[in-house]
């Protein structure tokens, strides 16, 4: 049975940080590529940050480089450490597994920014 468990979501102020992980069972971790997804309120559902099987990083334009995304293959954990989070940037976020045609979600965990 494959499972993404999420955990570090919460309440933030804006500029401050928090730090995301997904913990993977059920599946050859270091095959696939890594990523989070956010969703916010009437929105859809938009990818923030990938990491390839390899190691190799990728982000949204929207995030740049503020959100960085890491993995530990030996853990089976990809990681997303949020920095300077913006008042708009509140949602659901996502951790997705995905090797060719097979893909996963996390539970989604709520982030919120508020002072």
């Amino acid at each position: 049975q494959v499972q993404l468990v999420e955990s570090g979501g919460g309440l933030v102020q804006p500029g401050g940080a928090l730090r995301r992980s997904c913990a993977a069972s059920g599946i050859f971790f270091s095959a696939f590529n890594m990523a989070w997804y956010r969703q916010a309120s009437g929105k859809q559902r938009e990818s923030v940050a990938v990491i390839t099987s390899g190691g190799s990083p990728g982000y949204a334009d929207s995030v740049e480089c503020r959100l960085p995304i890491s993995r530990d293959n030996a853990q089976n954990t990809v990681y997303l450490q949020m920095n300077s989070l913006k008042p708009e940037e509140p949602a659901v976020y996502y951790c997705n597994a995905k090797e060719y045609f097979l893909a996963y979600w996390g539970q989604g965990t709520q982030v919120t920014v508020s002072s």
